[in-house]
C-alpha cells in the first residue's frame, strides 16, 4: 500500500522539469549484489587472504599482487547473472518519458544500462570495460571471466589487463565529475537513493544541488537527511515502482 510519502514523491516527480537521480550500492542490493559497508556487506567479510578488502581493491595492490586482486575481484565484484530490479526499471521508464535527465551512479554493474537507461554517468567505472595497461587495448568482461590465466593478459602485447573501475588510491574521472556537477546544478529535483552518502568525493556532489526538491530514499538515515525536503526510509525498488505506476 502506498504511503503519504510515496504519493508526495509521485507528485514531485510528475511536476519536475529536470530530474536527476544519484544512486549508490543500495540500488543494486535488490538485484542480490552485496553492498560494501553494511553489517553483511563486502567489507565486513573475512577473506582467506591476509589483507582486508579495502587493501585488495587498491591501485598499489593491483600492481603488486595482481593474482590475489583478480581472484578476489572475480569472486566478489562480478555478478554476471544479476538483472535489473524495480529501481533500475522504473528509472529507465522515467528517462523514456523525458522526466529523468541523468543517472549518476556509484555502481559498476551496468544494470542501469541493462534496464534501458541511456544517460548514465558511472562515477566508479564499469566491470564491462577493461583495458591493457601497456597498449590500452579494450577487452570485454567475458574476456576477463573466461581467461585461462589468473591474471588476464593482452592477446596482442602481453600486458596486464586492468578493469576500468576506480580503485582506492585512484581519483574519480574528471570528465565524469564535471558532467555530474553540471547535471546536479541544473536539476530542479534530485533524488538520492541507496547510498549512505559517506563516501567522498562522490557524496559531496549533493552540495551542488540548488533546485527545489531534494529527496533521499535509503533504508537507513544519512548525514544529509536534515537538508532534504523528503526522506523515505524504505526499499528503493518498491518506492520508485510506485512512482511510475
Amino acid at each position: 500500500m502506498k504511503t503519504d510519502e510515496w504519493d508526495t514523491l509521485k507528485g514531485i516527480v510528475e511536476n519536475s522539469g529536470y530530474l536527476v537521480f544519484f544512486g549508490g550500492a543500495g540500488v543494486s542490493t535488490e538485484s542480490n549484489i552485496p553492498d560494501f559497508r553494511s553489517a553483511g556487506g563486502l567489507y565486513s567479510e573475512k577473506t582467506k587472504y591476509n589483507y582486508p578488502p579495502e587493501r585488495i581493491l587498491s591501485r598499489s595492490f593491483f600492481y603488486s599482487h595482481p593474482d590475489i586482486f583478480y581472484e578476489f575481484y572475480r569472486s566478489k565484484m562480478i555478478y554476471r547473472d544479476a538483472r535489473p530490479n524495480d529501481a533500475h526499471i522504473s528509472l529507465a521508464k522515467l528517462e523514456k518519458r523525458g522526466i529523468l535527465k541523468c543517472i549518476i551512479t556509484q555502481n559498476i554493474d551496468g544494470l542501469h544500462q541493462m534496464a534501458g537507461s541511456v544517460n548514465v554517468i558511472e562515477l566508479h567505472g564499469s566491470v564491462f570495460r577493461n583495458n591493457c595497461t601497456r597498449c590500452g587495448r579494450f577487452f570485454s568482461l567475458d574476456y576477463i571471466i573466461n581467461s585461462e590465466e589468473t591474471v588476464p593478459k593482452c592477446d596482442k602485447c602481453g600486458g596486464i589487463i586492468k578493469p576500468d573501475v576506480v580503485l582506492y588510491e585512484e581519483p574519480l574521472n574528471e570528465n565524469d565529475l564535471i558532467k555530474s556537477v553540471e547535471a546536479i546544478s541544473k536539476a530542479d529535483t534530485l533524488i538520492v537513493g541507496g547510498t549512505s552518502l559517506a563516501v567522498y568525493p562522490a557524496a559531496g556532489l549533493i552540495n551542488y544541488f540548488r533546485g527545489k526538491n531534494l529527496v533521499l530514499i535509503n533504508k537507513s538515515p544519512t548525514p544529509y537527511d536534515r537538508y532534504a525536503d523528503l526522506v523515505i526510509n524504505d526499499s528503493i525498488g518498491k518506492v520508485l515502482k510506485s512512482v511510475v505506476q
